[in-house]
């Protein structure tokens, strides 16, 4: 199944997505466009994205950890959804100091000044302490052509490497770069089991595993190319167990997400569960479709 059917731009072979994937097969196609890929439908993920982050910081924003606030770019691309997210926090920083500068006064506020259409893009204004999103990205073919456009690091890992419990580091740091000497130590997730220390142990490792919850995992044109159930399955639910937060933006409505999966389909717009099946509570921007999940084991 193809990513997208748009035309396509130059580095990425035959002008037809679907085209390419015909005669090279999805896996060979992106071997041979790897350092050349470029998402075409990049202004609707762009849009789509700011919808989505402006809705969750209105509606979390007294839960944000702003030290903590992990975003994996899942099938990362050539970093599409990592440049929405960090053209977003920036353009939440200006918001701010724009505000600032008049006083506290918000423009947004100012009806006769933006029409309501724009409102809804504007980036909320986000203060100092907000520090720039932590983000992890991985892609098993596109590391090459996420650096040229982000300068950040991806790692060369598959859906079945991220199902089998496996993630990247940060982006920040060149895959393979050593760590910090010393690093504190954290605490056993056993050891609250086996009856070590229990009331210390369980408070710390509580503590350890929420700093360790990544708070959304973005997927972009890529979920739908996992064919198998059971395939899908295992990586939405190992997903399950270390995000809050999934956002699955595609030309389309596939794939389908089920039951039992780990995830309950979440309304955007009233901001509460709604059925798998409702199609209320989605985005739709510039023909791509957003989705979102809340995780039901984080």
């Amino acid at each position: 199944m193809p990513r997208g059917n748009r035309d396509t731009s130059s580095g990425n072979l035959k002008n037809s997505m679907r085209d390419n994937y015909t005669e090279h097969g999805v896996d060979e196609y992106y071997k041979k466009v790897g350092a050349t890929y470029r998402n075409p439908h990049f202004p609707g993920v762009k849009a789509c994205m700011y919808l989505w982050l402006n809705r969750w910081w209105r509606m979390r924003q007294p839960h944000i950890d702003a030290k903590k606030f992990k975003v994996f770019d899942l099938a990362c691309g050539a970093g599409e959804v990592t440049a929405a997210v960090l053209e977003w926090w920036r353009d939440g920083r200006d918001t701010f100091t724009a505000r600032q500068s008049r006083g506290g006064h918000d423009a947004e506020s100012d009806s006769e000044t933006v029409v309501p259409a724009r409102r809804l893009r504007l980036p909320p204004p986000i203060p100092p302490e907000m520090t720039v999103p932590c983000i992890l990205a991985a892609d098993p073919y596109t590391t090459q052509a996420f650096h040229t456009r982000t300068h950040l690091y991806a790692h060369p890992l598959s859906f079945r490497d991220i199902a089998e419990g496996k993630l990247p580091e940060i982006a920040s740091k060149p895959v393979g770069a050593p760590k910090p000497n010393n690093p504190p130590e954290s605490p056993s997730p056993e050891g609250s089991v086996r009856g070590h220390s229990p009331s210390k142990s369980s408070i710390s490792t509580a503590a350890s595993l929420e700093a360790n919850i990544i708070e959304m995992v973005v997927c972009s044109f890529a979920l739908h190319l996992i064919e198998k159930p059971s395939e899908l399955f295992a990586l939405l639910w190992e997903l399950s167990l270390k995000a809050r937060w999934l956002v699955v933006l595609a030309p389309h409505k596939r794939p389908e997400i089920k039951d039992g999966w780990g995830w309950c389909k979440w309304d955007v717009e009233t901001w509460s569960e709604c059925r798998l099946t409702d199609s209320v509570g989605e985005l739709l921007e510039d023909r791509v479709h957003c989705r979102v999940y809340r995780s039901l084991n984080v």
